[in-house]
C-alpha cells in the first residue's frame, strides 16, 4: 500500500496515442531498510565513513601541496586522487545517508541523472588516472634514468588535467540520451544510488539498448583494467629482476600501494559491472555496490599512509607544525 502511494505520489499523466499513460516525476529506493527495520543502525557507520574518507582524503591532498619534499609526480597523482575521492563519496553518500533515516526514500528524475553523472563522472576520471600512475610507476622503475626528463611537471599536469577532462566529458552523451527516454512506471530503483542498468530496466523502450550500453561499459572497464595489469606485470618482473633483496623491496614499496588500490578499485568495479547475463540477489547488489562506492574510497587514505613514511611524516607536519619546526638549537 505505502509502495503505491508513492508510486502514485511521484507521477503524472499524459496522453500518448489515446491512452493513459504515467510519467515518471520521481523515483523510489528499494535498496534500504526502513527505519523501523534497523534503518538508523546503518546511518552511523555510514556517516563514519564518510566523515573519514573526506578527512583522510583532504589530508593526504594538502598535506602533499605543503610539502616540498612531496613535489614529485607519484605524489602529485597521489594527491589529485585523493582530491577527487571526496567528490566521488559525496555524490552517493549523503543522499544514502538522508534515505537512511527518511521514510521517502526517493529522488528526483533531474537529481537521479546528475548523481548518475557525476558519480560515473568522477569514477571514470579516477581510472583514467589510476592509468596515469600505473604508467608513471612504469617509467620510475623500468627506465629510471629517463624518468625525470619524460615526467616533467609540464606533462604531469596535463595528464592530470586530461584524466579530469576525459572522464567529465565522456558520459555526457550517455546522460543526455538517457534524459530523452519516456519513464512512465514503475518508479521503483532496486538499488542504493542511481545507476545505468537500475534505471534503464525502469525506461519504456527497447530492452537491447540495455545490453548495448552494458557492452560498452564492459569494454571501457576491461581496457582500462588490461592496461593497469599489462604495466604493473611489467613492473614486478623488473622488480623480481632486481639483484638484492634491499633493492626489490625498496622498489615494490613505490608500487605497493598503488597495485592494492587497483585491485579494490576494478575488482569491485568489475563485480558490478561485468556481470553479463549474471543476477545477483538484492542483498549482493546492495554490497557489491557498497564496496566500490564506499568501502574502496574508505580504504584508500588507509593503504597510502600506512607504511609510506614521507606521507605520514607530511601530516604530521600539516596537522602539528610547531611540534616541526620548533625544534630546539633552530
Amino acid at each position: 500500500m505505502a509502495s503505491g502511494a508513492l508510486l502514485g505520489a511521484s507521477t503524472g499523466w499524459c496522453k500518448q496515442e489515446g491512452a493513459n499513460l504515467s510519467v515518471v516525476t520521481e523515483f523510489v529506493f528499494t535498496g534500504f531498510p526502513q527505519l523501523q527495520d534497523g534503518g538508523l543502525l546503518y546511518f552511523f557507520p555510514l556517516l563514519f565513513i564518510y566523515a573519514f574518507v573526506v578527512v583522510g582524503n583532504l589530508l593526504i591532498f594538502f598535506a602533499v601541496r605543503m610539502d616540498a619534499r612531496l613535489h614529485n609526480p607519484m605524489y602529485n597523482f597521489i594527491s589529485t586522487f585523493s582530491f577527487l575521492e571526496v567528490w566521488y563519496t559525496t555524490a552517493t553518500i549523503p543522499k544514502m545517508l538522508s534515505n537512511l533515516v527518511s521514510e521517502k526514500k526517493t529522488i528526483s528524475m533531474t537529481g537521479c541523472l546528475l548523481q548518475m553523472y557525476f558519480f560515473h563522472s568522477l569514477g571514470n576520471t579516477e581510472g583514467a588516472l589510476l592509468t596515469v600512475m600505473a604508467i608513471d610507476r612504469y617509467v620510475a622503475i623500468c627506465n629510471p634514468l629517463r624518468y625525470l626528463t619524460i615526467m616533467t611537471p609540464r606533462l604531469c599536469a596535463q595528464l592530470s588535467a586530461g584524466s579530469c577532462i576525459f572522464g567529465l566529458l565522456i558520459l555526457l552523451p550517455e546522460i543526455v540520451w538517457i534524459s530523452t527516454l519516456p519513464f512512465c512506471g514503475p518508479n521503483q530503483i532496486r538499488q542504493i544510488f542511481c545507476d545505468f542498468t537500475p534505471l534503464l530496466h525502469l525506461a519504456c523502450t527497447d530492452a537491447s539498448v540495455i545490453l548495448v550500453q552494458d557492452v560498452i561499459h564492459a569494454l571501457a572497464i576491461l581496457i582500462t583494467g588490461l592496461i593497469i595489469s599489462l604495466s604493473y606485470i611489467r613492473i614486478v618482473t623488473v622488480i623480481l629482476g632486481i639483484p638484492s633483496a634491499e633493492g626489490r623491496k625498496k622498489a615494490f614499496s613505490t608500487c605497493a600501494a598503488h597495485i592494492a588500490v587497483f585491485l579494490l578499485f576494478f575488482g569491485s568495479v568489475a563485480l558490478m559491472y561485468l556481470r553479463f547475463s549474471a543476477t545477483y540477489t538484492p542483498f549482493w547488489d546492495g554490497t557489491i555496490a557498497l564496496t566500490f562506492s564506499v568501502l574502496a574510497p574508505f580504504f584508500n587514505p588507509i593503504i597510502y599512509s600506512l607504511r609510506n613514511k614521507d606521507m605520514k611524516d607530511a601530516i604530521k607536519k600539516l596537522l602539528c607544525p610547531q611540534k616541526v619546526f620548533n625544534v630546539p638549537g633552530r
